[in-house]
């Protein structure tokens, strides 16, 4: 199985240590993992601002890292859905198609490709997770609250698997935290409420650590701990399951 590492433009440039747990944890399940080097921006942030002709070279470049790949995985939620839903590269259809349905965020390839089973991590602390809205609506990740359907979540499911580790029940699990990309400088005022309300949810909780699938949305909740002094920290979910 090869598996192509697709790592997000603020996760290359701000966590890299989220990119180096995600490889860390998929080579323990046993998987080849190459990292095309060409690689850049899926051209996301230009899409969804409505210059989605400014992102031309960033689709064709995808196209062209990508292409000849198994499996191509991303501690991303958001990133990976734009490719599902909206990479388009003229004269390049079927390879689109392909790499379409080849893209997995890294959550969804553990339970859905891998089939985790068990994990070797420990992570001793009390946790709160936020469900991202790409992931959670967009990947079917977890239920919507708003369905009237049995509850799951993928990301809970395999945080259960981890030692120690103390998931919180929040008063609204599912509700955006308010960064939605160009969002949160369009409407700062509203995005920054937003993730005030999704922060005192985790503190109300008890949690000493937020965790998502999103480091995008993780960093603007960072943003607001760090701003009201908060012992409550953000840590991607790779990194937990990849913690021992």
């Amino acid at each position: 199985m090869k598996v192509a590492l697709f790592v997000p433009c603020y996760v290359d440039q701000f966590y890299p240590h989220v990119a180096i747990a995600t490889l860390e944890l998929l080579e323990k399940q046993g998987v080849t993992v190459i990292y095309p080097t060409r690689q850049t921006c899926c051209g996301q942030p230009m899409a969804n601002s409505g210059f989605e002709h400014l992102a031309t070279g960033c689709n064709e470049n995808f196209v062209e890292s990508f292409a000849d790949c198994d499996y191509i995985v991303s501690p991303s939620g958001s990133c990976v859905l734009h490719i599902k839903d909206h990479l388009h590269v003229d004269g390049a259809e079927e390879k689109v198609v392909l790499i379409r349905q080849r893209t997995y965020e890294l959550v969804e390839f553990l339970t859905d490709v891998l089939q985790v089973k068990t994990l070797t991590s420990r992570f001793p602390h009390r946790v709160g997770l936020h469900q991202s809205c790409h992931g959670q609506r967009g990947l079917k990740l977890s239920q919507m609250s708003e369905l009237v359907a049995p509850p799951f979540s993928k990301t809970g499911h395999l945080l259960g698997m981890v030692e120690g580790l103390e998931l919180v029940q929040l008063n609204r699990a599912d509700e955006c935290c308010g960064f939605g990309g160009t969002f949160c400088v369009a409407e700062e005022a509203v995005s920054v409420k937003m993730g005030k309300d999704r922060v005192a949810d985790h503190q109300e909780h008890g949690a000493a650590f937020i965790t998502g699938n999103d480091m995008s949305c993780l960093m603007h909740l960072d943003g607001i701990l760090r701003r009201q002094n908060s012992p409550t920290k953000i840590v991607h979910v790779a990194e937990i399951l990849n913690a021992w």
